[in-house]
């Protein structure tokens, strides 16, 4: 092997740069084969992992999670009363922060809604929002959590099958044959465990941005329905159904 990497890097750089990828694929393509139809499987689940999580970037890219500058700029606006900028703001932003405010305005507007009615809506749409923010997310769990078991499982049928050729050949075993047998064997381990790592990393960091949102779209909605108390400047004995009910915080499980 050390050899061929050897050759391959002899030469002009656009040379030997085809020469090492051909080098790869060509390893790439022995390894799938001596793993057998579970190394193909786990190839397959690295490709809808990898493809899951390209989707989730544009998603989360195209809402601008990471812009939350109008939360604070709304709300002053709703305390001083001006609701039409608020809304107008709400309107050209794209994150679901800003729907779910929206909603809350809209409905502190109409004296003729009952608070608590207004309050569940909101929840209601937070949770439609977060549960959106939060879709293919378990796919890519289930590809984590069976990834290394399918290698697992890749590299005890290996193992049965190299032993079971040892029993067959009686002392006529050679250490070719039995070092060959585990390297196949393991393989499988090792595409499963490269398949799970990154995925785990993967889930963890959407989830991160997720509950960001969601502890945000909480701190909203809680300034929102309680905007009287700066409005007027004294605070007021409130009941405490008035705020932001605890379940909205459970939105994102």
């Amino acid at each position: 092997m050390d050899h061929e990497f050897s050759d391959v890097t002899a030469g002009p750089a656009p040379a030997r740069f085809d020469a090492l990828l051909t080098q790869l694929q060509q390893n790439a393509a022995q390894a799938i084969e001596a793993g057998g139809p579970i190394a193909v499987l786990l190839v397959l689940m690295s490709v809808v992992a990898l493809s899951l999580v390209i989707l989730k970037i544009w998603q989360f890219t195209s809402l601008k999670l990471g812009n939350r500058r109008f939360i604070a700029r709304v709300i002053d606006l709703h305390v001083a009363g001006d609701d039409e900028a608020a809304l107008t703001i709400l309107t050209d932003a794209k994150n679901p922060i800003a729907r779910v405010m929206e909603a809350a305005i809209l409905g502190l507007r109409r004296s003729t809604i009952d608070r608590n009615t207004v309050r569940e809506d909101v929840v209601r749409i937070a949770d439609e929002e977060l549960r959106d923010l939060r879709s293919h997310i378990r796919a890519l769990e289930v590809i984590a959590a069976l990834s290394p078991l399918l290698g697992l499982l890749g590299t005890v049928l290996g193992m049965i099958a190299v032993f079971g050729d040892i029993a067959g050949a009686d002392s006529r075993v050679s250490p070719a044959l039995l070092s060959g047998g585990i390297w196949e064997a393991l393989l499988t381990t090792a595409i499963g465990m490269a398949v799970a790592i990154p995925t785990i990393v993967a889930i963890n960091w959407l989830e991160s941005i997720t509950e960001s949102v969601s502890a945000d779209m909480e701190s909203a909605m809680t300034r929102l329905f309680t905007a009287d108390l700066n409005r007027f400047g004294t605070p007021q004995k409130r009941n405490s159904t008035d705020a932001v009910p605890a379940g909205f915080a459970q939105a994102a499980e």
